[in-house]
């Protein structure tokens, strides 16, 4: 999806993906053919862990590209964690769902605690993850940050500031399929959106998924090596 169509075109046009996707690998495949018309060959991937790993292997392997990591979390309500309320990204401060706080009464200064050990998490992947080394500089050169797919949006949203900061020539975020809902709201945060299959019945992003298992810290270093090997990983 890009900013020159209307979502409802590229909803209509998304319905000619074959879903579920068996796998994180094909649904990868398809995401990294969509593309291959860009003109991104070479453009740095970075891949949301966990689960957008194995997509982002796929995308960087069909275009030639160095596979990375950018790490995120989300920030949960306290009393209910599985509902996000904001997420934070390395390299990036807090983004945090207004509206959605305001309906639950709470300020960003409630969640300090949260916040902060989500950013202890973060943190220790990072280590796990990046071994030391430094985000790919993207200054002035097109980026890819890719995840295994949208439903709220919210880290997708908070990497993509992230990604901003850094002054990329050319931002793209590239999921093998979202919520229609989401992916709209979510066009003005980028210069381009690829999302092969936008349907608008959207409960959650295992649904889209025959085999959706969850990945480990040791799943993510695997994928990551295995990228190193073929070179198309980090240096």
């Amino acid at each position: 999806m890009s900013r020159n169509r209307s979502a409802r075109e590229d909803v209509q046009r998304a319905e000619t993906v074959r879903l579920p996707y068996a796998d994180r690998t094909e649904a990868g495949r398809v995401l990294a053919e969509r593309l291959v018309p860009l003109g991104l060959e070479g453009a740095p991937v970075l891949a949301l862990p966990r689960g957008g790993v194995p997509v982002g292997y796929e995308v960087a392997r069909r275009l030639g590209s160095r596979l990375d990591v950018l790490v995120t979390r989300k920030i949960g309500y306290p009393p209910q964690p599985e509902l996000g309320v904001g997420a934070i990204t390395e390299g990036g401060a807090p983004v945090f769902d207004g509206g959605l706080l305001a309906r639950l009464g709470l300020t960003e200064d409630d969640l300090a605690a949260t916040v902060a050990a989500e950013r202890a998490e973060l943190d220790r992947r990072v280590g796990v993850y990046r071994r030391g080394r430094e985000l790919p500089d993207v200054a002035g050169r097109p980026v890819i940050v890719v995840d295994d797919g949208l439903a709220t949006g919210g880290t997708a949203r908070a990497a993509v500031r992230a990604m901003r900061e850094r002054g990329p020539s050319r931002l793209v975020l590239a999921v093998p399929v979202g919520a229609a809902e989401t992916v709209g709201a979510l066009e003005a945060e980028v210069d381009e959106m690829v999302v092969p299959a936008a349907p608008w019945e959207f409960r959650a992003v295992g649904q889209w998924y025959r085999d959706f298992e969850q990945l480990t810290d040791a799943d993510v270093t695997a994928w990551l090596d295995r990228a190193r090997r073929s070179g198309e990983g980090p240096v």
